[in-house]
């Protein structure tokens, strides 16, 4: 039997080589894809949540808001009626310093 040649046994061990080379670029380039894939689910996902989010946001806000002028309304009503009883006992005092001078 006869050994391959020195240049023939070269170019095999370069071709293997070459072709360890291709196989681990190929897998790198496998990895790359996959953690691109990842982040495009990863995005998409956050961009749902901020999109959920700001409907949540918007929808508080706007309790917020309603609950503000609630708010409002009440202090207004509050005054109103401290003003009403000020009044009442005011005049109560009138009459009853009337009463008490005899008018």
């Amino acid at each position: 039997m006869m050994s391959p040649s020195p240049s023939l046994d070269t170019t095999l061990k370069r071709l293997a080589v070459a072709l360890d080379q291709i196989e681990a670029s190929a897998e790198r380039r496998m990895l790359a894809d996959n953690l691109r894939a990842d982040r495009e689910e990863e995005l998409n996902i956050m961009q749902k949540d901020r999109s959920r989010l700001a409907v949540e946001l918007d929808s508080a806000m706007a309790r917020a808001h309603g609950l503000d002028r609630a708010a409002q309304e009440a202090a207004r009503r509050l005054a109103r009626a401290e003003d009403a009883i000020r009044a009442a006992l005011g005049e109560a005092v009138v009459e009853a310093a009337g009463e008490a001078t005899g008018e």
